[in-house]
């Protein structure tokens, strides 16, 4: 009764069922499961998976001209499930897409091998937003500028699909053990009787790698986690990755910098910090380098990384490998710098800077996903087929006025997977956000933050566009 309204579309990968209505191999279990409980009873399970949620504080900010409106993060109880195999794959293909990353961030910053070779255009590196001419000359400790990349993946018929890299500072991955542990809790005996792959040791995985990457002769580094504020959008997660991982949670102003060393305000005196995990934009890090207005940061912070004394986790200039436009050559920097074929897909991109693709852009805008190149959280962003006629005309004459601000993609069917939505379960667009974590080796925790586009027919998975969670499991089988 449960999946009696539930609708299959060949045109879009169902993550549960095959075209014919076969249940795969990997959901059988859950299936089978869902079958065995009552309406009431899943209905239970729902509410206190959305309570675990309501009481651990576990929200976000919308930001909007009006105000802003803290809300907790909408969760779904019915996990996603997929195969161990497939999940190799995918861990596999995060790994090497990380590697390419941190070697381009290390060669711009460096010889800029890839812009004298011509394989990406100089302007498309030095006159991103995002670059910071600060960083040359800079080495990072290990060559490792992103140690944490939360990776956006879709599945379509055509396979999984990278759709963004997130390398400044990835959130999520609180939502992800949040999650998990709603979920052990809500669905005990199957989770056991399936071997779900943990994900709750992210934390002791993080901090591992952060203390691969403090200063030599720091055998036991002290390790500080930098927030903006309480009134950050993640505050929640910081506090929370805070507590994980053993660091202090501190604000700019509870640092200083003294003879080339960060120091750590403490009520015994000063404690020397090693890594700083930062939670805050490059702008606002270090006044005396970047935003001299900036009230958030510390001053002399980029002059203690320069001299090697302290590591920043990601380091300042690692958003120009996240642009919207560099995304685009990744495939080429894998080719460049590890000699190999890439694994995961990339989504076909327009540059609306070439005179060719600003022209399909601007001749199929029905058809296409356009986004700002600096934009994230679903923002700035209008999919064709969705907006009105005037809506389409209004952006394209954003696109003429700015066109290097803008890139195009194919509207992509994200595959579905089974939601409860009010009683029933009914079919609704997910995404996938894997943390990978890069220190002396790549080291994924076998799980994801797994979003969902809650509203029927909506393709944006945003929690600060209307959409929500749900636990991601690894099975083996």
């Amino acid at each position: 009764m449960k999946f009696d309204d539930y609708q299959l579309d060949t045109g879009i990968h169902d993550e549960m069922f095959l075209d014919d209505g076969t249940c795969r191999n990997a959901w059988r279990p859950l299936l089978d499961a869902l079958g065995e409980l009552s309406a009431d009873e899943l209905d239970g399970i729902q509410e206190r998976a959305a309570y675990s949620f309501s009481r651990e504080g576990i929200s976000f900010i919308v930001y909007s001209d009006d105000e802003d409106v803290e809300r907790i993060i909408p969760v779904d109880c019915v996990p996603r499930i997929m195969p161990g195999d497939e999940w190799q794959m995918v861990e596999r293909g995060l790994a090497q897409r990380l590697r390419a990353l941190n070697s381009f961030l290390e060669d711009i910053y460096g010889d800029g091998r890839i812009v004298a070779d011509g394989v990406i255009p100089s302007d498309m590196v030095h006159d991103c937003p995002q670059y910071r001419p600060e960083m040359l000359g800079i080495a990072a400790p290990g060559g490792i500028r992103v140690a944490v990349c939360g990776t956006d993946l879709v599945r379509t018929n055509d396979g999984f699909m990278v759709l963004e890299d997130n390398l400044r500072v990835p959130s999520g991955v609180s939502y992800m053990i949040a999650n998990r542990r709603a979920a052990k809790t809500s669905l005990r005996r199957l989770y056991r009787s399936l071997r779900v792959r943990d994900v709750e040791h992210y934390g002791r995985l993080l901090r591992q790698t952060l203390c691969e990457l403090a200063p030599a002769g720091r055998e036991t580094p002290c390790i500080a986690l930098l927030t903006p504020g309480v009134h950050n959008s993640a505050f929640y997660e910081h506090m929370f990755l805070a507590r994980e991982i053993g660091a202090a949670l501190v604000e700019g102003r509870d640092l200083l910098v003294r003879n080339g060393f960060v120091y750590m305000r403490t009520t015994a005196g000063l404690e020397r910090v090693d890594v700083i995990y930062r939670r805050l934009d490059d702008d606002f890090l270090d006044p005396h380098a970047f935003r001299a207005d900036s009230l958030l940061g510390t001053p002399g912070l980029l002059e203690a990384y320069a001299r090697g004394n302290v590591t920043l986790a990601n380091a300042p200039g690692t958003g120009v490998a996240d642009d919207k436009s560099v995304y685009a050559f990744v495939p080429d920097m894998i080719r460049y710098y590890l000699g190999e074929e890439p694994m995961l897909a990339s989504v076909e991109t327009r540059l609306c800077r070439r005179p060719e693709d600003l022209e399909y852009t601007l001749d199929n805008l029905q058809d296409l996903v356009v986004k700002r190149v600096g934009e994230s959280g679903g923002y700035g962003m209008l999919i064709g087929p969705a907006a009105s006629a005037g809506e389409r005309e209004a952006y394209a004459r954003e696109i003429r006025a700015d066109p290097a601000d803008f890139i195009s993609q194919p509207v992509l069917a994200l595959s579905r997977a089974p939601c409860l939505i009010d009683g029933r379960m009914e079919p609704r667009h997910v995404d996938l956000r894997p943390f990978v974590l890069q220190g002396a080796e790549t080291r994924v925790v076998p799980g994801a933050l797994c979003r969902v586009a809650l509203r029927r027919g909506s393709l944006v998975v945003n929690s600060s566009q209307g959409g929500g969670t749900k636990d991601f499991w690894v099975v083996d089988g």
